[in-house]
This record gives C-alpha cells, sequence and structure tokens, in this order.
C-alpha cells in the first residue's frame, strides 16, 4: 500500500509562506487555543517528516535544540522535532542537527516515490515549498493542507507559496475555521 504524503503550509491570504520584515510575530500573531490545538493533534499520529534543506535550515535556526522547558512551551515544535524525519538535499552534509534525522541525496521525486511505497505510516512535509511544487508535479502529493491566516502581507510578505507551481485543480476535502479567523482547507490536487 501507498503511504499518503500531505504537502502542510501555512499562508497569508494572498499567498505568500512568510514575511521579510514588519512586527508580525509567529504565525503572523493571529493564532489561539483552537489552532494550536489542531497542530499538536496533527502531528500526534504516527508519521514521517520529508523536509527540504533550506527548511530544515530555518527549522534548526529557528527551533535549535530543545531542552525540557521548551517541550512544555512548545509541544508543537517539540512532537513536530520528534518525528522521524527524511530531509532530502544534494548540498547538506550530515550529520544533522534535527533528532532522528536521515539525510538522503539524489532526485527529490524518486526519493518520495520511493518512500511513499515503503513507508508503512503517512508522510507530511511542511514548508519545503519548491520540494513540494516539484512531487506535487510528479503527482506525488496526495493532499495539499493548506492553513491561511487573515492576513495581507503585500509589503512584507516572502517564499511565494506556488509561484511557478503548474497549474492544478483542487478537490476540497476538508475545510475549518479554527479561533474564529484561521482557515485550514485540505485539497486533493490533480494536474490541471
Amino acid at each position: 500500500m501507498t503511504a499518503t504524503y500531505t504537502f502542510d503550509v501555512f499562508s497569508s491570504l494572498d499567498g505568500f509562506g512568510s514575511y521579510d520584515g514588519g512586527d508580525w510575530g509567529g504565525y503572523w500573531g493571529k493564532h489561539g487555543r483552537e489552532f494550536l490545538d489542531r497542530r499538536l493533534a496533527s502531528y500526534e499520529q504516527e508519521q514521517r517528516m520529508v523536509l527540504g534543506a533550506n527548511t530544515l535550515r530555518l527549522f534548526v535556526a529557528i527551533l535549535g535544540s530543545r531542552t525540557e522547558q521548551d517541550e512544555i512551551d512548545d509541544p508543537v515544535n517539540t512532537r513536530m522535532m520528534n518525528l522521524p524525519t527524511t530531509v532530502v538535499s544534494n548540498t547538506l552534509e550530515g550529520p544533522l542537527d534535527w533528532p532522528d534525522a536521515t539525510l538522503v541525496s539524489g532526485d527529490a521525486v524518486d526519493i518520495v516515490a520511493r518512500l511513499k511505497e515503503e513507508s508503512n505510516v503517512p508522510l507530511r512535509s511542511h514548508g519545503s515549498l519548491s520540494l513540494n511544487r516539484a512531487l506535487m508535479a510528479a503527482g506525488l502529493v496526495d493532499r495539499i493542507q493548506l492553513t491561511i491566516f487573515p492576513v495581507i502581507t503585500g509589503q512584507t510578505g516572502a517564499a511565494p507559496i506556488f509561484q511557478g507551481a503548474a497549474d492544478f485543480d483542487l478537490e476540497l476535502i476538508e475545510s475549518r475555521t479554527l479561533d474564529g479567523h484561521i482557515q485550514e482547507l485540505t485539497y486533493h490536487p490533480t494536474l490541471h
């Protein structure tokens, strides 16, 4: 049986995955308890993370090494960090500063196709925009879990999520409103 692959991504309403400058804060400062509980629940089941080099570098820079106090204060990131992780990169060298990470070099499409065939748990990638655009074009992404925060970052927006991606038709699988204003939309993509 082929493992399900979910591309999990955060976005501003205008399609940016992050911001450069400004005083937004984490999650654009719009998160609440319902959002945080939902994020933690999304990492509770057994699964394997798949990250590209740039996302791993960013996560290590932001999250660093975790202490017991950090686990209490940030259970979402603590849980994510402690999932088995495959890092797809032709530029990084091991060992990686990430718990339970395996570095795999080569063609990302071939690597993830093999992971989908061999994994007995679902695969999830958070961020890793260029990696996931390539996997979408190859038909390897089963779900896009798009969380839209109620902000427009026209001046400070960075990392356009789907810039340069192929054209896709999206079938809505699930939708939720979190904390009364954050939208979580889950789609099945197919090439248009």
